[in-house]
C-alpha cells in the first residue's frame, strides 16, 4: 500500500501545469522589477545624513530629529525601522515635515544615485530644470 500520495495527486491535478506555467512567467518579471531604476519623488533635496542614537541626526551638519512616524526607504527601496538607521551616515533624499521641519521621509541612496544631479535647497528646485523622461535634473 502506497504512503505518498502527493506525487500521483500533483500530476494528476487539473490546475498543477497552469499554476506552474504562471510562477515560471511571474519570477521573469519579478526579476526584470528587481533590476528597474528607482524613480525618486521630485520634490525632495538631497544632503548628507549622519544619524546617531534615533531620532537624533544631523543633516548637512546641522542638527534635526526624525519625526515620530518617519518613513525610511532602504537603497534596495524597502522600508526600514528608525532603529536600522542608527549610525548610518551617508547620502539621502528627504521631505521636512511643513509645521515642525521634522525628518518625515527619507531615501538611503545607492552610489548610482548618490552621483546623480539633485537639487539640495529649495531654491535650487525652483530654478532648476526636470526631464521626467530622462529622470534627471537639469541646471539652466
Amino acid at each position: 500500500m502506497p504512503r505518498c500520495f502527493s506525487t500521483d495527486a500533483a500530476r494528476s491535478h487539473p490546475l498543477a501545469a497552469p499554476v506552474l506555467a504562471l510562477m515560471l512567467t511571474v519570477l521573469p518579471a519579478s526579476a526584470q522589477y528587481a533590476a528597474m531604476a528607482r524613480v525618486l519623488p521630485t520634490d525632495t533635496l538631497r544632503g548628507a545624513l549622519v544619524v546617531g542614537v534615533p531620532p537624533e541626526a544631523t543633516l548637512n551638519k546641522q542638527p534635526i530629529r526624525l519625526a515620530p512616524g518617519v518613513r525610511i526607504r532602504g537603497s534596495n527601496n524597502m522600508l526600514m525601522l528608525s532603529g536600522e538607521i542608527g549610525g548610518f551616515s551617508g547620502k539621502v533624499n528627504y521631505r521636512l515635515e511643513t509645521g515642525t521641519g521634522l525628518l518625515k521621509e527619507i531615501w538611503v541612496l545607492t552610489d548610482t544615485e548618490a552621483s546623480a544631479l539633485w537639487p539640495t535647497t529649495p531654491q535650487e528646485a525652483a530654478t532648476w530644470a526636470y526631464d521626467p523622461i530622462a529622470l534627471r535634473w537639469t541646471k539652466p
